[in-house]
């Protein structure tokens, strides 16, 4: 197993082959990953609509959706939250400013298409029907709650989300096998979904689930009040504070702090 001073220099490599990957292949990639995490949102919503109590649904929720990110690591993929420790290469000057954020962009870009696609394919093949229509109840519920959040809320939630899912992928790289990597990653990410903290990129599939979903189930939705439930809201009240919040989270706690600790050199 790495000690923590040894993923930090593993990270700067990591990151910075990140930053220096073609365009072409940094899209691609980011798509699969925000399906893959949509993926693990789809899993959550429906193991959590089979059960009537709320706090075993949370954790039934919780427990299966660590498996988007398993598949992020595993199977290889661009993940906003997670690539928000390219701090720690920026400081390192082993790449630059605009390398960062032009990643961060295509990278945001590309997990929103893929959480879309998931969110498409999802609705529109009807698995909302299962359990007679409670996932779909479930979807819609869902993504109506996190549009109705105040901005600070979402924004604050958005801190804690990635710093435990920042922690959870610098665990992975403590691992040199499949099976530790796992591991590794599944209690903090069970943990930011028990809590509520809220993560970009699950959200575009979550939200895209719910908007989607009201319209293909109106009958299921007539109970709900959806007034919050809309485009504008999903990035105003949703999107943009929970990533900025995931930003600060990722960056300044996990990135800024470790590269403090173990890769700054007084003086330099």
């Amino acid at each position: 197993m790495k000690t923590p001073a040894e993923i930090a220099k593993s990270y700067v490599t990591a990151g910075t082959a990140k930053a220096n990957q073609s365009l072409v292949n940094t899209f691609l990639l980011s798509i699969l990953a925000g399906m893959f995490i949509g993926l693990g949102a789809v899993a959550a919503n429906t193991v959590g609509a089979t059960v009537e109590s709320g706090s075993l649904a949370k954790l039934l929720g919780a427990m299966v959706f660590p498996g988007g990110l398993a598949m992020v690591i595993l199977a290889g993929s661009e993940l906003f939250t997670g690539n928000c420790l390219l701090i720690i290469p920026l400081l390192e000057k082993q790449i630059n400013a605009l390398q960062v954020l032009r990643n961060w962009v295509i990278v945001w870009i590309g997990n929103f298409v893929g959480g879309i696609i998931t969110a498409a394919i999802t609705v529109y093949s009807h698995q909302p029907s299962l359990f007679s229509d409670a996932v779909a109840l479930t979807h819609i519920s869902t993504a109506a709650a996190k549009c109705s959040l105040s901005f600070s809320d979402a924004f604050l939630k958005g801190i804690g989300c990635n710093f435990l899912v920042c922690i959870a992928v610098w665990m992975t790289f403590a691992a040199t096998d499949a099976a530790g990597k796992v591991v590794a990653l599944y209690l903090p990410i069970l943990m930011f979904v028990l809590i509520g903290f809220e993560h970009s990129v699950a959200n575009m599939t979550y939200i895209t689930l719910g908007i989607f979903a009201s319209g293909e189930y109106a009958d299921v939705a007539s109970s709900l009040d959806l007034s919050a439930l809309n485009w504008a809201n999903f990035f105003t009240a949703n999107l943009i504070p929970v990533t900025l919040g995931n930003i600060v989270g990722g960056s300044i706690f996990v990135g800024l702090v470790y590269w403090r600790t173990y890769l700054y050199k007084s003086g330099e």
